[in-house]
């Protein structure tokens, strides 16, 4: 029997109150002279891996993106990528497998004047199987490095959605199994 760490309950239940805290945040610092937040994204991503390392499901996912260094303001992709956007954000196992809360900095860099590609790196932590038993990753540890690739598109000024394929795993640098995850998905954004 495989015992799996899970979410407690209550953490869960205030989740929606958070992300609902957020957006409030974010519409009162539009109002006045400070913006806090950049964007807000949800979308859901699936498990791409094979064999006994595939994750079961879809997994429910909403990042907020910080934006300190003016990315938007941007002339051109030199200053897009000297730019970064920090993120924040979480991909929920719903049936059991690993939830992932992760952060770090993003890179956006337009090609045309609508569609645009991005990347990021950071780190992760997690509530997934560290040993290698049973079906799903063995991850070797709970704090992992997390990285992306997306490609994306601006439908408006505030609206835009990203195909995006994230991966998660150690590189090496614990003990364990290094299987990772990796997921990909579709993510509708908002910004501020």
């Amino acid at each position: 029997m495989t015992t799996r760490l899970r979410i407690p309950a209550h953490l869960l239940r205030i989740a929606p109150a958070c992300v609902a805290a957020a957006v409030a945040l974010a519409g009162n610092a539009q109002a006045g002279s400070t913006q806090i937040f950049d964007e807000l994204r949800f979308g859901a991503s699936a498990s791409i891996q094979g064999g006994r390392s595939h994750e079961d499901g879809l997994f429910p996912e909403v990042s907020l993106f910080f934006d300190p260094f003016g990315a938007r303001d941007a002339k051109d992709w030199t200053e897009q990528l000297a730019r970064p956007r920090f993120n924040i954000g979480t991909s929920v196992g719903v049936n059991g497998e690993a939830t992932q809360v992760f952060s770090g900095l993003d890179w956006k860099v337009n090609f045309t004047r609508k569609a645009f590609i991005e990347a990021g790196f950071g780190g992760v932590v997690h509530n997934g199987r560290t040993a290698e038993k049973g079906d799903g990753p063995g991850l070797g540890c709970n704090l992992l490095f997390h990285e992306y690739v997306g490609l994306g598109f601006d439908f408006s000024e505030h609206w835009d959605a990203v195909a995006q394929v994230a991966h998660s795993s150690h590189a090496n640098l614990c003990s364990g199994p290094n299987d990772g995850m990796t997921r990909a998905g579709v993510q509708i954004g908002y910004k501020f």
